[in-house]
C-alpha cells in the first residue's frame, strides 16, 4: 500500500463518486478504478458498493477511511514540520554564554528581537567559559556562543565582534578611594590586591587588566581567584580586594560595593559571537543575521 492509494481512496470516499474523484485529482477516471481495484486486491476486500450513480463505503471501506485521513493528516503535519525546520522557523538553537556576557544589554536584547521574529525555536542556554565554549562549537554541543575573544585562529570558526565595552573599577563600599572619588586611575590601585579569575577561562579580558596595570606602572598583587565574573562582585564585598570588570558587570547591585569610571588608559572587555563556518542551519543563520543587523544599527 503507498501513499498514492490512500489518496486516491480518500478522494473517492468523500467525493462517492469515481468521476468526481478523478477530477479533483486531476487524472483519469479509468486510470483511478484501476488503482482503487489494485487496494482492493492488496487488503482483500470491497471497500466500495457501486451504486448506479456514484459508490458508498462498505464497513471495511469506512474504517480504512477513518486510517487513511489519520495518515494523510500525519504527513502533512511532517510535511509541515520539515519545511519550517528548515526555514528555520522551528527547532532548536543551543546558546552559549561566556564570561557574564549576558549582562550586556545588547546580548538579552538580540535574544528577545530573535524570539519575537521566530516564536517557534526553543533556544537553550548554557553558562561556561570561552575555552569550554569553543570546545562545545567544535563538538557540536553548542550551536552560537557568547564569548570574550580574543581566541587562537581558528578556520573553523566565525567569530564576530558584537560590541566592545569599558571597563570599572570596583570597591568595597567602605574603602577610601569608594568614599572620596568619582572617578579612579588604576595608578592608585597599585597597593591593591587584585581579584581576578584563572587566565585560562578568560584570558582577553585577563590579559586587557594585567596589560593595563602594567602601561600605568605596576604589576598587579592577585589574590583568591574568583570562579567567574559574576563572583567577582561578592568577594569583593567580602574584603578580598578590588577588581576591574566590564561596565555591563554594574547591573549587579551588590550593596556593599561601589563602581568607578577610569581615568585615561582604560582596558576594553570586548563580546563576539561564535559558530561554526559550514553550518547551514537556517536558525543559526537567522540569528547571525539579526546580530548583524544590530551590529550595524550601533555604528550608526
Amino acid at each position: 500500500m503507498e501513499l498514492r492509494h490512500l489518496r486516491y481512496f480518500v478522494a473517492v470516499a468523500t467525493e462517492r463518486h469515481f468521476t468526481r474523484a478523478a477530477a479533483r485529482l486531476g487524472i483519469g477516471q479509468p486510470p483511478l478504478s484501476m488503482q482503487i481495484r489494485q487496494l482492493e486486491r492488496e487488503l482483500g476486500v470491497r471497500l466500495f458498493r457501486r451504486l448506479s450513480r456514484g459508490v458508498e463505503l462498505t464497513e471495511a471501506g469506512q474504517l480504512l477511511l477513518e486510517r487513511a485521513e489519520s495518515i494523510m493528516a500525519q504527513v502533512e503535519q511532517a510535511k509541515t514540520d520539515v519545511l519550517r525546520l528548515a526555514r528555520g522557523e522551528s527547532g532548536r538553537l543551543r546558546l552559549g554564554f561566556a564570561g557574564a556576557t549576558y549582562f550586556q544589554p545588547r546580548v538579552p536584547a538580540l535574544i528577545q528581537s530573535y524570539r519575537e521574529q521566530h516564536p517557534d525555536v526553543q533556544l537553550l542556554p548554557e553558562q561556561s567559559n570561552t575555552p569550554a565554549l569553543i570546545e562545545g562549537l567544535h563538538a557540536n554541543t553548542i550551536d552560537l556562543a557568547f564569548i570574550r575573544p580574543p581566541i587562537e585562529a581558528d578556520d573553523a570558526l566565525v567569530v564576530e565582534t558584537l560590541v566592545e565595552e569599558d571597563m570599572l573599577v570596583v570597591l568595597p563600599h567602605r574603602h577610601p578611594l569608594a568614599v572620596k572619588a568619582e572617578a579612579i586611575s588604576l595608578e592608585a590601585l597599585a597597593g591593591e590586591t587584585f581579584i581576578l579569575f584563572p587566565r585560562e577561562i578568560g584570558h582577553g579580558l585577563y590579559d586587557a587588566v594585567v596589560g593595563a596595570c602594567h602601561r600605568a606602572g605596576f604589576s598587579p598583587k592577585l589574590g583568591l581567584a574568583a570562579p567567574q565574573i559574576s563572583s567577582i562582585i561578592p568577594m569583593v564585598e567580602a574584603g578580598f580586594g578590588v577588581s576591574v570588570v566590564p561596565r555591563s558587570v554594574n547591573r549587579i547591585n551588590g550593596p556593599e560595593v561601589t563602581y568607578l569610571p577610569i581615568v585615561g588608559d582604560m582596558p576594553r572587555a570586548p563580546i563576539a559571537l561564535a559558530y561554526r563556518r559550514d553550518d547551514r542551519s537556517a536558525a543559526v543563520q537567522h540569528f547571525v543575521t539579526l546580530a548583524r543587523l544590530g551590529m550595524r544599527e550601533i555604528s550608526r
